[in-house]
């Protein structure tokens, strides 16, 4: 009953953690007026009909704080790698040169941060909510080894570890957004 228990306790950490990963994942997408090449994470470029990532077919940097150059490794992609980046709706107009795209970062309205922020807090909300679905599935488990004879007090110290655990992850979360929502409203 004890290995159970651990198991049940290690699912439940890895899949937080994997609900954390993907938030912080989420959370680099929103930018922060700062130009960053991840900002174009999850771009997708029609690469001889196959939907490809945009960083498989081309290099991305930073010129400087507001320009993001990208240049594709096959002169004839230009036209296909500015389609995407548009169709990707993150705002860019990117300027072909015929030889790399340049794209201007805007900077960012005061309203556009409060949206911003916004999103960025929906997204820790749905992070919270995978973790509280992961405790109810832990929980269930318990009851499950309940049943299957776990003594009641034992069953009470898993369920007050599991609590523990989410405990430790929702305040990973909290802290999380605290950083974002400065980062995004620091001018």
């Amino acid at each position: 009953m004890v290995e159970d228990l651990q198991m049940i306790y290690d699912d439940f950490k890895s899949s937080n953690a994997k609900s954390i990963e993907h938030l912080e994942t989420e959370l680099m997408k929103i930018r922060a007026g700062k130009a960053t090449p991840s900002m174009l994470n999850g771009v997708m470029v029609d690469y001889y009909g196959t939907m490809t990532a945009i960083q498989q077919v081309a290099n991305i940097t930073t010129m400087d704080a507001r320009t993001i150059t990208v240049q594709p490794w096959e002169k004839s992609m230009l036209n296909e790698i500015a389609k995407g980046i548009i169709n990707s709706n993150l705002g860019f107009a990117p300027q072909n040169n015929g030889e790399i795209l340049l794209i201007s970062v805007p900077p960012l309205t005061e309203e556009r941060r409060r949206e911003l922020v916004k999103r960025a807090k929906s997204e820790t909300e749905h992070a919270k909510v995978a973790i509280r679905n992961n405790r109810k599935d832990s929980m269930d488990m318990v009851k499950d080894l309940k049943n299957d004879g776990l003594s009641e007090d034992s069953t009470k110290d898993a369920e007050a570890e599991i609590q523990t655990i989410t405990n430790g992850f929702i305040k990973k979360i909290d802290d999380l957004i605290d950083v974002k929502e400065k980062e995004i409203m620091t001018i």
